[in-house]
C-alpha cells in the first residue's frame, strides 16, 4: 500500500544577518516591512524560489524558471516549451492549449516537483478572437508570509561605483552612487500547511515532502549566496503530521517568543547568541492535541537556545541535516 501524504503543519525559522531577505521593488528594494508592528516581512514567493532553485541544482526541471541561456519567458512561453519537449520525448502531441491532453498533464505533474508541491496556473489560449483563460493546479503545500519574531530596523548605506554612470560632453566620466538597504538581524518565521486531499489530486508523495525539507534547509544556504542575500542561516524546522484531518492548533508562530539576553533591547539583537527562543506556548498547544498527532519531525540548529519545546510522549523523528 502506497504511503499517503499527511495533513501537516510546518514551522520554519531562519535568521537574516546584515542582509536584505526580500527587497520591495515598490520601495527602492528596501526590505519589506510591517511598519506598524516593526516586523520584517518575507513573501512566500521568495521562500518557494529557494526551493525551486534547489530543485534546479539537483538537476530537476521546475515550472517557474528562466531558460537555459538565462533569458526570461512568460507562462505561455514556458508551457509551449514543455509541450514541445513532451512531443519530442513521447512522439505524441500535447493537444491545444485550451484542451490539453490528459496524458500530457500527467507527464507535466510527474516532471515538475514544484507543481506537485506549490501548484501552478496554466495559461489557456482562446481561439481566434475568443478570450483565453487559465487552468490551475492548487498546490498542497502553502506558506503564509514570513515575518520576524521581534522588532527590526532597516539601515541604509550609500555605495559608490568606479564604473561610469554618465559623461559630460565626452570630456569626463563619473562614478555612480547607489543605496544599499539591509537589516542588522532578523529571526524570520514561516508557517506552512500540507493538505492530503490536494496532495492526492496532484500526486504529491512523502518523498516530495522530504525533498521539500531539504529544499528549505539546504536550499536557503545554497540560494542565499548573492550579494544582497548572503547572511541567512536556517535555525529550526518542525513538521507536525496529523492522524486525520486537521486540528485547530493555529499559527505555531503565536506560540513563540524571543527573550533577549539580559539588558539587551529586542531591536539590539545582532546574533543568535543574543536571545533565547521561548517555545512553551507552542508546546502547550501541541500537548492539547497530543492524541491527534501522528508524528513530529524536528531539526534545531545547535546554536539556537530553545526553552520549553517539550515533546515528550510525541512520536518524534529527527530531521538529519
Amino acid at each position: 500500500m502506497t504511503e499517503k501524504v499527511p495533513n501537516a503543519e510546518i514551522l520554519f525559522l531562519y535568521e537574516a544577518k546584515d542582509t536584505n531577505p526580500n527587497g520591495d521593488p515598490d520601495a527602492e528594494n528596501r526590505p519589506r516591512m510591517d511598519y506598524v508592528g516593526r516586523r520584517l516581512l518575507v513573501s512566500d514567493v521568495r521562500l518557494k524560489r529557494y526551493v525551486r532553485d534547489y530543485l534546479l541544482l539537483r538537476g530537476e526541471d521546475v515550472w517557474v524558471r528562466t531558460r537555459e541561456d538565462g533569458s526570461r519567458t512568460d507562462a505561455d512561453g514556458r508551457l509551449q516549451e514543455l509541450m514541445n519537449l513532451y512531443a519530442k520525448e513521447t512522439g505524441r502531441e500535447a493537444g491545444a492549449k485550451k484542451d490539453l491532453d490528459p496524458d500530457f498533464l500527467k507527464w507535466y505533474l510527474r516532471r515538475l516537483r514544484d507543481v506537485r508541491l506549490f501548484g501552478a496556473v496554466l495559461p489557456i489560449k482562446g481561439e481566434g478572437e475568443a478570450k483565453g483563460g487559465t487552468g490551475q493546479f492548487v498546490g498542497p503545500v502553502q506558506f503564509d508570509w514570513g515575518y520576524s519574531l521581534h522588532p527590526v530596523e532597516v539601515y541604509t548605506a550609500t555605495l559608490s561605483s568606479h564604473f561610469a554612470g554618465r559623461t559630460e560632453g565626452g570630456k569626463g566620466e563619473h562614478g555612480t552612487f547607489g543605496k544599499d538597504h539591509r537589516v542588522p538581524y532578523a529571526l524570520i518565521a514561516f508557517w506552512g500547511r500540507v493538505s492530503r486531499a490536494r496532495a492526492e489530486k496532484v500526486g504529491l508523495s512523502p518523498e516530495d515532502l522530504e525533498v521539500l525539507e531539504k529544499g528549505l534547509l539546504e536550499g536557503l544556504l545554497q540560494g542565499a549566496t548573492t550579494r544582497s542575500k548572503v547572511g541567512q542561516t536556517p535555525r529550526l524546522y518542525l513538521r507536525v503530521d496529523w492522524v486525520e484531518g486537521f486540528r485547530p492548533l493555529g499559527d505555531p508562530r503565536d506560540g513563540l517568543a524571543l527573550r533577549p539576553a539580559e539588558g539587551k533591547a529586542p531591536e539590539a539583537i545582532r546574533s543568535v547568541a543574543d536571545y533565547t527562543l521561548d517555545a512553551r506556548a507552542l508546546a502547550r498547544g501541541l500537548a492539547r492535541y497530543r492524541e491527534a498527532v501522528a508524528r513530529v519531525r524536528l531539526w534545531v540548529h545547535p546554536d539556537l537556545r530553545v526553552e520549553g519545546l517539550s515533546l515528550e510522549g510525541f512520536p518524534l523523528e529527527e530531521v538529519r541535516f
